[in-house]
């Protein structure tokens, strides 16, 4: 595995990819109401990206091996989807929850960051609990990073909080590197052992994205060949930060005004 340190001069250029991306967020925010279309959703993000940022969707048309091209700009993943949702003209309903991922290019670099939203004020609590405890595992997982961390840190971390809580963690799908690819080395496993793994050092940029189930872990790929659902079709949610290892720590590169800050106290304490 060969992870790739970044020169100063990157850095920047991942600062800006990455704040674009939040800033992109930030912007659909508003538009997140009971009623809009996911593809809706996206043909704003779609036109905002090359419109006003001037940045490249990296999703759209993107194609890994044996995959056919994605069709769309951004990803957005409902209720029991854990991710990979391909917009579409179906209304969001109010007490749905729904995941936006987004990835821009600006400068060849690459700026990724997803987001749960609660769609309307009938979002019922253990939906919300979810969520948050998602949200809570993302930044136990980020808080483990510094030099001479390795990244089983990262993942027991994350595993041992969403269990705690109940929940399951999706095992087939993870965090990865970042920078002029949109997926590089390493990858970022959201369970496993600490003291495992590669020894992280300054300079390396990835991503936390934990996903994780109300139910079961277990997943189900849907026939369009992108979208992953869970098998039991509990409630799913992620959150995810591009992430800098610095010498000191880390330091979040996906961040804007809107973005939700660290927790002050975690919800299981």
């Amino acid at each position: 595995m060969s992870v790739a340190i970044r020169t100063p001069e990157e850095i920047e250029k991942m600062r800006v990819a990455g704040r674009l991306g939040a800033e992109l967020l930030d912007f659909i925010t508003p538009h997140v109401q009971p009623g809009v279309t996911t593809e809706e959703l996206d043909r704003l993000c779609h036109e905002y990206m090359v419109n006003v940022q001037k940045t490249i969707p990296a999703p759209l048309g993107y194609q890994p091996p044996g995959y056919t091209p994605y069709p769309k700009s951004i990803c957005t993943s409902v209720n029991n989807v854990i991710c990979h949702g391909i917009p579409n003209d179906k209304p969001l309903k109010n007490g749905d929850t729904v995941n936006i991922d987004v990835t821009v290019i600006k400068d060849g670099y690459h700026g990724d960051n997803s987001r749960m939203f609660m769609v309307g004020d009938k979002v019922p609590a253990h939906a919300k609990r979810l969520a948050q405890v998602t949200f809570d595992s993302m930044w136990i997982g980020i808080e483990q990073i510094k030099p001479g961390a390795h990244l089983g840190d990262i993942g027991e971390a994350i595993q041992r909080y969403a269990e705690k809580a109940g929940y399951s963690v999706v095992r087939e799908f993870c965090g990865h590197g970042i920078g002029d690819h949109f997926h590089e080395d390493p990858q970022v496993l959201h369970y496993g052992k600490a003291g495992t793994g590669i020894e992280l050092k300054p300079g390396m940029i990835f991503t936390v994205e934990p996903m994780i189930n109300l139910g079961k872990r277990e997943i189900r790929a849907m026939p369009d060949g992108w979208t992953i659902v869970t098998k039991d079709r509990s409630l799913s949610a992620q959150y995810e930060h591009t992430v800098l290892v610095t010498e000191t720590g880390y330091e979040i590169l996906t961040m804007s005004a809107g973005v939700q800050p660290k927790p002050e106290k975690y919800l299981l304490g």
